[in-house]
């Protein structure tokens, strides 16, 4: 007789197992990295923004599932909105039908953008990026993406090549025919426009990798030269958008910026179902879908199914029933001037940008010859170490995860779920400042742990 399938049983069997089914069966180098730097922990349950250790330890969540959990996990109204769709078993993914989710679904994320009249749902946000680029080089005519130094849009290859790390792209060319111009850089821009051969240029509004802001007006210039020359402006708010910055997108924080393509996904999945959104202008979509023998030209094999529908649903009744916007704002705000009042305090600490629930905290050169001298042995051996020295203590000693904006950047990023309060703020301050305070005794253990740091960056060179 086959034995029915009962997940907890198989978890209390199997679970302790997880790092080693990681290094046989998946990325082997995750469990490799966690073990060196002292994160693999072992979870057992989450709730709101924090999780619990198998001591029962909570830990408070800076990190969000890299802008996922926007609702911390396990939101009671996804939940039970998600257990509904199942219960009512849907005939669902049918192709040859109209459910009624999906429309609902895109009327509702219209109502946050008045500009824009229809949506394409897929799975991801890379997904969301490539439907962006396939649209805007249909309706243009032209084959190029312009995309800003630094971005990141996805790893799949048609986002990959709007890639702005290098990291990323080597070894995987050739790529699609798009150019980097620097973020701010509206000569850079019109030059390439010039050329005439570009659909769009694609940004972030605040680029996730070290947390840089587009320069104030600089989004409603660049529409304006990208349509002087028949382009598009593809915003991508795959992270920043659903509440993250304050606003509903973070393009929204500058008057009079209308993208003709928009992309999300993280945050609208509740943390829970996969899912991508692509929204533009109706003759954008008119154009793509111009005939029924085109109904199919672009698809997604689960887009539009009616959990990933339902849990975008909940999300943003969520939103709008517990303010989680104006949250984000007034929570974000005290998080980042408490922060930005220790730049004078601490030599090593340099800037403290961003908006809303999107916090960059950047590291520098300190002018102590003896901070310096020691800052000076990280930076050779790897730029980028002491943040990163910074980001483990703050697990290993005060349970709170964070993680460095980006590779070889002395830069950390927060970006913890939009309901966090005042107590978690009291909570992350307290816990940065006593590692800054171990930071400039000039010894203590996060310098000891800094060998540790130095000799792992040598070895892999």
């Amino acid at each position: 007789m086959t034995k029915e399938f009962d997940l907890g049983a198989l978890l209390a069997e199997r679970g302790a197992e997880r790092y080693e089914l990681h290094s046989k069966y998946l990325n082997h180098q995750l469990p490799r990295m966690l073990h060196t730097i002292g994160f693999d922990k072992v979870y057992e349950r989450a709730e709101g923004a924090h999780f619990w250790d198998a001591d029962g330890n909570d830990h408070l969540d800076m990190l969000a599932g890299f802008g996922v959990m926007g609702l911390g996990r396990h939101h009671p109204v996804v939940r039970k909105a998600l257990h509904d769709v199942l219960d009512a078993s849907l005939a669902d993914l049918t192709r040859f039908d109209c459910q009624p989710l999906p429309g609902l679904l895109a009327e509702k994320l219209l109502t946050y953008s008045p500009h824009l009249d229809r949506v394409f749902f897929g799975n991801s946000g890379t997904e969301a990026v490539e439907t962006a680029l396939k649209f805007a080089r249909y309706v243009t005519g032209k084959p190029r993406i312009l995309y800003c130094d630094h971005a990141f849009h996805g790893l799949t290859t048609g986002s990959l090549s709007v890639n702005g790390e290098d990291g990323f792209r080597d070894g995987f060319a050739p790529l699609l025919p798009d150019t980097a111009v620097p973020l701010g850089d509206l000569d850079a821009l019109a030059r390439e426009l010039k050329k005439g051969d570009v659909a769009a240029l694609i940004v972030e509004p605040i680029q996730g990798k070290g947390v840089h802001e587009a320069p104030p007006s600089y989004l409603r210039a660049a529409q304006q030269l990208l349509h002087k020359h028949k382009a598009l402006l593809i915003a991508d708010e795959v992270q920043t958008g659903l509440g993250r910055t304050g606003d509903f997108y973070a393009y929204q924080h500058e008057e009079g910026v209308e993208p003709d393509l928009v992309c999300v996904a993280k945050a609208l999945s509740g943390g829970y179902v996969p899912v991508g959104a692509t929204l533009g202008k109706d003759w954008i979509f008119k154009k793509v879908y111009s005939s029924m023998d085109r109904v199919l030209v672009h698809s997604a094999s689960f887009g539009s199914n009616a959990q990933a529908m339902t849990a975008g649903l909940a999300v943003l009744s969520v939103m709008e029933n517990e303010q989680i916007v104006a949250n984000a704002r007034a929570t974000g705000e005290q998080l980042k001037s408490r922060l930005a009042a220790l730049i004078d305090k601490y030599e090593l600490l340099a800037d403290v940008r961003g908006r809303g629930l999107m916090i960059g905290i950047e590291f520098g050169r300190p002018k102590s010859l003896k901070l310096r001298s020691r800052w000076t042995m990280l930076q050779a051996a790897r730029k980028g170490l002491f943040a990163q020295m910074v980001v483990v203590p703050l697990l290993q000693r005060h349970r709170i995860l964070t993680q460095v904006s980006g590779d070889h950047l002395e830069v950390i990023k927060l970006i913890p779920p939009l309901i966090i309060g005042e107590q978690d703020v009291d909570r992350f301050v307290d816990a940065f400042t006593a590692v800054m305070d171990d930071a400039h005794s000039g010894g203590g253990l996060m310098w000891d742990f800094s060998k540790t740091l130095v000799k792992q960056a040598v070895a892999n060179r």
